[in-house]
């Protein structure tokens, strides 16, 4: 799958990228549910959803440099010792609303850091020719993870409307301790070889310069949306199932739903990609997206809520591995860590503006109407996107 590592390393680089995910989809929604436990107002879960981005806006760029030097396996070891604090950190304090915005920025670095160094383990080790599938592989595992991570809450909920989040929060310590373990298995050679390839450069390119490449800022924001609309789902489908009475396991089992189908749309990408142009297939799957989430704000039956969340998974999936490709294949080998933390950044932008904007919605109109704003943010993304040249 990834040229240049081991058997073991690919496997232990997958069952991180699961654990990363599913801890961070166990924990946001269980904040929510605390949250909600403690009476906040809609706006407070906007600023409890904005909290995840705040350190991951202001440290990407500098740690995308740093594992360009560095080497990958450092930075996970230290992400995913954050996320394990943080996850023992919420289920020791996490008794305040101040508290679980302290936590979920925790998370927000440690999942950051863990995320940077998946990524550029992939973009420093796959060929051009093979970067599409090796970027689904690794997100079909972040898919899987954003599976079982809902999926779990619905075990520990059961028909209750809010689940005992404080056994949700013991559940991430233990997913946490064997993540920290996996980041051992991943081999360091590879990124000792390539910083041996790349010796005698100098990394001139700065973030602005990556900005220039044609076709790159829209990409950017084009991910930055797509991920926004993503956490906008976890944090706020909670709430409107609370709203309409679901209990906390169905509410559950559509977040799994909406996760499967994430991770079915990256079954054979890179084939798919190649028959129909990466920009196309990023415009088809933004269409869906818009118009998933628009009907998502309909009161409706129950099954048809899973069929909608069904298909704004199959909408939402495709983006985050194409984006991912297209800054990979376009920067210098030496750089790549820089421009995936550049994207990473722009998707941390958007999880910051968008959610606090989008959830003082919510006061007014109710967690539909969250949707209803999400579906025109994705529609103007979809018109952003139009422009772009199918071969960029």
């Amino acid at each position: 799958m990834i040229g240049g590592l081991g058997r073991r390393s690919v496997i232990a680089l997958l069952v991180n990228s699961v654990l990363i995910q599913a801890i961070t989809f166990l924990v946001r929604p269980a904040a929510t549910y605390r949250a909600l436990e403690l009476d906040v107002p809609g706006f407070a879960l906007g600023l409890l959803a904005a909290s995840y981005a705040v350190f991951p806006l202001i440290l990407a760029v500098p740690t995308g440099g740093l594992v360009d030097r560095l080497g990958e396996r450092r930075l996970m070891v230290i992400g995913s010792a954050v996320v394990l604090a943080c996850s023992s950190f919420l289920l020791l304090w996490g008794s305040s609303i101040v508290a679980l915005v302290i936590g979920t920025a925790l998370l927000g670095a440690g999942q950051m850091a863990c995320v940077v160094g998946q990524q550029a383990v992939v973009a420093n080790n796959a060929t051009s020719s093979r970067m599409d599938s090796a970027f689904g592989y690794l997100t079909f595992a972040a898919s899987l993870g954003q599976a079982l991570g809902p999926f779990a809450i619905s075990l520990v909920g059961g028909s209750s409307v809010r689940p005992d989040t404080q056994a949700i929060f013991l559940l991430a310590v233990c997913m946490g301790v064997v993540m920290l373990a996996t980041t051992f298995a991943i081999s360091g050679s590879a990124g000792a070889r390539r910083k041996g390839a790349v010796a005698g450069e100098v990394s001139t390119g700065s973030a602005v310069s990556l900005l220039r490449t044609p076709g790159v800022a829209r990409a950017l924001a084009t991910s930055a949306t797509v991920l926004a609309v993503v956490d906008l789902t976890v944090v706020y489908l909670p709430a409107l199932g609370s709203e309409r009475g679901l209990s906390a396991a169905t509410v559950g089992l559509m977040l799994t739903t909406r996760a499967v189908f994430s991770m079915a749309s990256r079954i054979g990408l890179g084939r798919i990609s190649r028959k129909l142009g990466r920009m196309k297939l990023l415009v088809i799957s933004l269409a869906l997206s818009t118009v998933t989430l628009g009907v998502a704000a309909i009161p409706m039956p129950v099954w048809l809520l899973f069929v909608v969340m069904a298909l704004l998974g199959l909408g939402l999936g495709i983006g985050q591995p194409l984006t991912m490709s297209w800054l990979s294949a376009q920067s210098p080998p030496g750089q790549r860590g820089k421009a995936l933390a550049l994207r990473l950044a722009g998707n941390r932008v958007g999880q910051l503006v968008l959610p606090s904007a989008i959830g003082a919605v919510a006061a007014g109109l109710g967690s539909a109407g969250v949707f209803l704003a999400s579906a025109a943010v994705v529609g103007g993304t979809l018109v952003l996107v139009r422009g772009v040249r199918l071969d960029d």
